[in-house]
């Protein structure tokens, strides 16, 4: 068997795919899987990495901040939809994979014109249009929530979940605890803005922690690795770590951010569809911090989605200050009940079955 999958410029575009790669290679290890992505999305670094037959087509986003630069992506189109042809007509795949990004669309477009099967993973609560328009040609459209549905017209619409990473399940939460230095009895917070980090996040957890400085909880504050060094040294100098009550750790990356998620008790974090299922499958209730600039507002309809359940609370960027979220996370911390609630809620949204669900789809005869 043959598969071509492709998805980029993001981890919430790349990783899934991956884990969709892993578990096809466990179920058929003689199966020949080719990755297509970009020459600059992160996926040509982290595929070839992974050992995955990589190639690539020059495409673009859509830069929406003018008609100009919109034009000058949508110009490569064409070019990129024949590079993408050329490479099915070459591959001869059974099976094409689009999990998301600018780079999926033209070569799952392509293969619609091929007699192999065609599928796709819609990640968020409100479908993009690239995906809206693919979903109408595809033989099968996989949704991460259940909500999606209303947005799509396709033959076959299954909602799989998405699949998270073996270490996100699998995690030993007395280990974790131990290899940070906390206990059971405090209240930990967990805060992160992605792989980069977030400003908005990183400048209202600097009043957080001066504000929680004489409590006693645990946090780990991921700040991205540009902004660590000004963070730390800043903290230095308005809290001293020697005056300091509360067990902080400050780190610019986190290779193993399960150990963080999986002894919080509440997670201060963006609302990308990775992130939200990596919640969902700890229970971990969150205040989400929707991206402003994520392609169609999809991480603010994410989190609009989980509080309209009560498995989430949000601020809208724009909004978020450092007095808005220490009042938000101490509101939480002191009414238990509610963050129980929220996790049950949240765990509700879980889909343990996800990447067996997809693998089951892709494999179908």
């Amino acid at each position: 068997m043959r598969i071509i999958i492709s998805g980029g410029g993001t981890g919430g575009h790349i990783y899934p795919a991956l884990a969709i790669v892993q578990g096809l290679k466990e179920r058929v290890p003689s199966m020949k899987i080719l990755y297509v992505g970009t020459e600059r999305g992160l996926e040509s670094k982290i595929v070839p990495d992974a050992g995955i037959d990589f190639k690539t087509i020059d495409i673009t986003g859509i830069d929406r901040s003018s008609m100009l630069k919109a034009s000058k992506s949508l110009v490569k189109f064409p070019i990129s939809f024949f590079q993408a042809w050329d490479i099915i007509k070459k591959f001869k795949p059974d099976v094409v994979i689009g999990t998301g990004g600018y780079v999926s669309f033209p070569v799952v477009l392509a293969a619609t014109f091929f007699a192999c099967k065609t599928v796709i993973h819609e990640q968020n609560a409100v479908p993009g249009l690239a995906n809206r328009n693919l979903a109408k040609r595809v033989d099968y459209a996989l949704l991460t929530f259940e909500e999606a549905k209303q947005f799509i017209n396709a033959k076959r619409v299954v909602v799989t979940g998405l699949p998270v990473r073996k270490e996100i399940i699998e995690v030993n939460r007395e280990k974790a605890r131990e290899n940070l230095g906390f206990t059971s009895d405090k209240f930990t917070l967990v805060a992160f803005g992605g792989s980069r980090g977030a400003m908005s996040i990183n400048r209202a957890m600097k009043k957080v922690v001066e504000k929680y400085q004489n409590d006693d909880i645990q946090i780990v504050w991921i700040t991205g690795e540009s902004a660590y060094e000004g963070i730390k040294a800043e903290l230095e100098e308005k809290v001293p770590p020697a005056r300091m009550r509360p067990k902080l750790v400050l780190l610019p990356y986190m290779f193993n951010i399960e150990q963080a998620l999986a002894v919080a008790d509440l997670a201060v974090c963006r609302a990308g569809a990775s992130t939200i299922s990596e919640l969902a499958m700890l229970g971990l209730p969150a205040i989400l911090i929707p991206y402003p600039y994520a392609a169609e507002g999809h991480q603010e309809k994410n989190a609009r989605a989980l509080v309209k359940k009560n498995a989430a609370d949000m601020v809208i960027d724009e909004f978020l200050d450092g007095d808005t979220l220490y009042k938000k996370i101490s509101a939480l911390r002191n009414d238990r009940q509610k963050l129980r609630e929220m996790g049950i809620n949240i765990h509700r949204e879980a889909r343990p079955n996800a990447l067996n669900d997809i693998l089951d789809v892709i494999l179908k005869k």
